[in-house]
C-alpha cells in the first residue's frame, strides 16, 4: 500500500452484477427462513451499508419487512490491519426482546467482531440471531465464528468497494475491487 492514502492499483473482484445477483440469492434464502417471523435486521456500520440497502430492498419484494437498527464497532481504524480490539461506539436502540435479528455485515475476516456483537445482542434478549455477511475470508479467522449466510468466500486480500473503505475512501465502488501493491 502507498503511504498517501491511496491504493496502488485496483484489480475487480466482482462486478456490480455479480454482487447484485448474489444479494437478490441471500435474500431469497433469508426470506425462506425468517417469514413471518418478528425481524430486526441490524447493519454495522459503516461497511454494511450498501449490502443493507439491496438485502432490504430485495426482501421488501419478498414479503419480509423488519425493523432497521444499526451498531457500529471496529478494529480498524483508517488502517488495512485489524488492530485486534473491538469497540463498540454505536448500539441499538431498538427493543431486541423475543425479536429474530438478522447481523448484517460486509466482510468477516478474524471473527471478533462479529462474535462480539452476536454476543453482545443475545444479552439484549433476541430471541434468534443469524449473520449475514458479503464477504468470507476463513483463512484469517482468529476466534471461531461461522457466519450463516456468505455471499462469496475470498482469499485473504485487502478488498475495497461496495461499502468497504481504504482510510474512509471508495466505499461509493458499486463493485468489489483488491488492493494491488507495485512490483
Amino acid at each position: 500500500m502507498s503511504t498517501d492514502s491511496q491504493p496502488d492499483k485496483l484489480e475487480p473482484l466482482f462486478t456490480e452484477p455479480e454482487i447484485q445477483r448474489r444479494v437478490s440469492e441471500l435474500a431469497q434464502e433469508i426470506a425462506g427462513d425468517l417469514h413471518g417471523r418478528d425481524v430486526c435486521v441490524v447493519a454495522v456500520l459503516k461497511g454494511a451499508f450498501m449490502l443493507l440497502a439491496d438485502l432490504l430492498r430485495r426482501l421488501h419484494d419478498l414479503g419480509v419487512e423488519p425493523v432497521v437498527d444499526f451498531v457500529k464497532a471496529g478494529s480498524y481504524g483508517s488502517g488495512d490491519r485489524s488492530s485486534g480490539a473491538v469497540k463498540i461506539t454505536l448500539d441499538v436502540s431498538t427493543d431486541l426482546v423475543g425479536k429474530d435479528v438478522l447481523l448484517v455485515d460486509d466482510i468477516v475476516d478474524s471473527g471478533r467482531t462479529l462474535s462480539l456483537l452476536k454476543a453482545h445482542l443475545q444479552a439484549k434478549g433476541a430471541a434468534s440471531i443469524r449473520t449475514v455477511v458479503l464477504l468470507d475470508k476463513p483463512s484469517r479467522r482468529e476466534v471461531e465464528f461461522k457466519p450463516d449466510y456468505v455471499g462469496f468466500e475470498i482469499p485473504d486480500r485487502f478488498v475495497i468497494g461496495y461499502g468497504m473503505d481504504y482510510a474512509e475512501k471508495y466505499r461509493q465502488l458499486p463493485y468489489i475491487a483488491v488492493v494491488k501493491t507495485r512490483g
